[in-house]
């Protein structure tokens, strides 16, 4: 049996000292910002998002959400075409931000089906302007914060679900349910730009699961997609789709990015000088390729073989 080749590349490490560091996104005029989901304030929670200067790697806070006295645990950012910043966070759920004025809303606190919202961790916008939210938490505070991957009487919890937002009728739907820490999330289109499938990981069981867009709109069921290889502790997290349709998905606790073909077959994996890599993220228009980990806290920059594909907000 061939092993799956392995790709060696320099990293430049652009800024550090970002507990938890995640999310990192840029806005179509150059802008770049991450989250800190880890940091912590007199033993609460105080996640913060910040805008990087990537020339010096100087930190500006952009917002420190806190609703009622309870602090965030923001994990993942998308860019709309207006501008905005979507915040996926573990306690307060989904968020949205100014980024000129640094403020903030929370978005929703319940679903479609008067469902209180569960604690999100990563999401992303297909080319129709829905955004498709991963939510590996329980119910948003002020209920007590548990996480779907937590052990429990020695088995883990899967409560972890999948939403989809409708931005303009703010409809938003729990289409999945009964997962360990679903986390990164993509979607894949086609040659012409129609959403075809939905990419989500479940960190608890290594796996890559894919939901069928149908054309009448509803969702498929699930089906296994890939596996990330390893016996370490973690699995797959943040992803990002390139321009020769190959997806590029960080493995939590195995120093590598794992490389899949779109019919889900690992191609090749790139070897990092970290071990707990938590998302990766192209700058538009180009092959640089910025990683985000826990293992230094830092943000990182290589070079990739092509650009990334296309994001909602470049279009």
């Amino acid at each position: 049996m061939n092993e799956t080749p392995i790709v060696e590349a320099e990293f430049t490490k652009l800024t550090d000292l970002l507990p938890g560091a995640e999310g990192p996104i840029f806005t179509p005029q150059g802008r770049f910002f991450a989250v800190s989901p880890e940091r912590m304030v007199d033993d609460q929670h105080a996640g913060q998002i910040v805008e990087i200067n990537l020339a010096n790697g100087e930190q500006s806070v952009i917002c420190t959400p806190n609703v009622d006295g309870y602090g965030g645990v923001p994990a993942g950012c998308q860019i709309d075409q207006e501008g905005y910043l979507w915040v996926s966070d573990m306690r307060l759920g989904l968020l949205r931000i100014d980024i000129n004025s640094k403020t903030f809303e929370q978005y929703c606190k319940t679903d479609k089906d008067g469902e209180t919202m569960q604690g999100c961790n990563d999401l992303i916008f297909d080319y129709n302007g829905f955004l498709w939210i991963t939510a590996p938490a329980g119910k948003i505070a002020p209920n007590p914060y548990e996480r779907s991957i937590d052990k429990n009487d020695g088995s883990p919890f899967k409560f972890g679900s999948v939403y989809r937002l409708n931005t303009k009728s703010k409809e938003i739907i729990k289409f999945d349910e009964g997962l360990a820490f679903p986390n990164g999330i993509a979607v894949s289109h086609s040659s012409k730009g129609t959403p075809e499938f939905v990419i989500v990981a479940e960190t608890g069981t290594k796996t890559l699961w894919s939901y069928e867009i149908q054309d009448n709109g509803n969702i498929g069921k699930r089906k296994e997609w890939g596996k990330v290889p390893g016996n370490h502790l973690g699995g797959p997290d943040g992803m990002d789709w390139d321009s020769d349709g190959k997806l590029l998905v960080a493995n939590w606790g195995a120093g590598f990015i794992e490389v899949f073909n779109k019919e889900g077959i690992l191609e090749k994996r790139l070897r990092l000088p970290f071990e707990r890599v938590s998302n990766v993220h192209f700058k538009p228009d180009s092959s640089e390729l910025y990683v985000t980990e826990h293992t230094n806290h830092a943000v990182w920059k290589t070079s990739w073989s092509c650009k990334g594909a296309k994001q909602f907000c470049d279009l």
